[in-house]
């Protein structure tokens, strides 16, 4: 029953119920106002607050990315600063000489930017298919169960100290290739010289070995991961048109994260790049430049490591961390190639999808 028909059964309480009704109507008028007004009093200062609160997020983060900038620049500055007396001495014949005498205080660093290009190479010609095949197993053959405890060993192996993995090269693996592998390849390949000369267990493909066994973990374990994040609905349509096991993955997996895979391959080789103990305890440490790859050789990691500590003149010290600079170059220029690199797949991959 409303007012009115309340009204109309009690017509003398009419000016009454409407006395109440008014009072009823001040009241809400006055709690509305006060609820305004505690609205306005407080909201600028919860504006404000959290408007400090931004930026005082927006300061710490800028200024921890400005600091990873800073530690690279400071970095670079000392190696250069540094390393002068050699730049100074040798100038641009520093990198394509190949004369390293101590003695007669002779230096040049293209034997161990060779080293370490070519021992590079090899270990991602072996770790790149053995990854792709433990990435494509771990992801899209085996069961989870089983993917799940393969991909936490593969993890495992990342974490092995590289001197285990040099003492384990020095007296099982290198010996097995010294007596199985390098004379099979140098009876079937010995017409190219990068398989001939002596059979030895420390050399460059020692080097490239190790290094592809270090890898792999880094990079399957990337490409699991990148592979397990494709649309499943990538799979089913592929299944859905006719393709097999083997056409969805080369056709619908491995496109959709080459992005990722490209990434993977970079870090493994920025990892191959920077190897030093495992690296020094196999490839002969050689200071020399040969096309074959049972020889000894060096690597701009390995002759720092091993010679650092016998450095005794200042041109010596100069001139080992020279190569240093040239190893830091190295790295920001592979990360430069490797965006370089991923951009151009993404820019790839956005034509295909307005086409």
């Amino acid at each position: 029953m409303d007012r009115q028909q309340l009204a109309q059964q009690l017509p003398g309480e009419t000016p009454q119920i409407r006395k109440e009704e008014h009072h009823v109507r001040e009241w809400e008028g006055s709690v509305a106002q006060r609820i305004a007004a505690v609205a306005r009093h407080r909201a600028p200062r919860y504006a404000d607050t959290r408007l400090i609160g931004d930026r005082i997020f927006n300061g710490v983060t800028f200024v921890l990315a400005l600091s990873i900038l800073a530690l690279l620049l400071s970095l670079t500055v000392a190696l250069i600063v540094t390393s002068f007396p050699a730049i100074r001495q040798f100038g641009l014949r520093f990198f394509v000489t190949t004369d390293w005498d101590p003695v007669n205080e002779q230096y040049g660093a293209l034997p161990f930017i060779y080293g370490t290009f070519v021992s590079s190479l090899i270990a991602l010609t072996i770790a790149i298919p053995l990854s792709l095949g433990v990435a494509l197993c771990l992801s899209e053959m085996a069961p989870d169960w089983l993917g799940q405890r393969l991909g936490f060993l593969v993890d495992l192996l990342a974490a092995i100290p590289s001197v285990v993995y040099g003492l384990w090269a020095v007296f099982v693996m290198g010996p097995w290739l010294r007596d199985y592998v390098e004379p099979a390849l140098s009876k079937s390949l010995g017409f190219l010289p990068f398989f001939q000369g002596p059979k030895v267990a420390v050399g460059m493909l020692s080097a490239g070995v190790i290094l592809a066994i270090m890898i792999i973990p880094y990079i399957s374990s990337v490409c699991t991961d990148v592979f397990r994040v494709v649309p499943q609905s990538q799979r089913e349509a592929a299944l859905a048109l006719g393709a097999t096991r083997w056409e969805t993955v080369t056709t619908a997996v491995i496109p959709y994260g080459m992005t990722g895979v490209i990434g993977a391959i970079i870090l493994g080789l920025g990892r191959a790049l920077g190897e030093t103990i495992a690296v020094a305890m196999v490839i002969g440490n050689s200071a020399q430049i040969s096309a074959s790859l049972f020889k000894p050789a060096a690597t701009l990691a390995s002759v720092i490591a091993n010679e650092f500590a016998e450095a005794t003149s200042d041109l010596y010290v100069a001139a080992l961390i020279e190569l240093g600079l040239v190893l830091l170059i190295l790295g920001i220029a592979l990360n430069v190639v490797a965006r370089a690199l991923v951009l151009g797949v993404q820019q790839r991959r956005y034509s295909e999808a307005r086409k």
